[in-house]
């Protein structure tokens, strides 16, 4: 069993940047194939990124290209996302997922952890 817990959301300006953090207390975490959702209110919940399991491979949304980079430290089994450069549009509810499958994943049910999300709001 893998327990994710999402931290370091907040309230930030728009052009702000900010990193949010999950760790993970499972075994093997370096199995993983790790990714970050978000869900804006009235909203479907929709990929932003991903990363592979030595921390090489990584993909990312259209939306969040050039401006996100997610990273993992295996020793500490912990992802990240940094976001700079931040827009009141990536206001949303932000949440980690583990996928135990091969190769990347960009479907929630591509996915078979999840953390209970942290929020960030973007004011502009």
């Amino acid at each position: 069993q893998v327990q994710l817990v999402e931290s370091g959301g907040g309230l930030v300006q728009a052009g702000d940047s900010l990193r949010v953090s999950c760790a993970s207390s499972g075994r093997d975490f370096s199995l993983y194939w790790m990714g970050w959702f978000r869900q804006a209110p009235g909203k479907e919940r929709e990929f932003v990124a991903t990363v592979g399991r030595s921390g090489s491979s990584t993909y990312y949304a259209d939306s969040v290209k050039g401006r996100f980079t997610i990273s993992r430290d295996n020793a500490k089994n912990t992802v990240y996302l940094l976001m700079n450069s931040l827009k009141p549009e990536d206001t949303a509810v932000y949440y980690c997922a583990a996928r135990r499958g091969l190769g990347p994943g960009t479907r929630d049910y591509n996915y078979d952890y999840w953390g209970q999300g942290t929020q960030v709001t973007v004011s502009s």
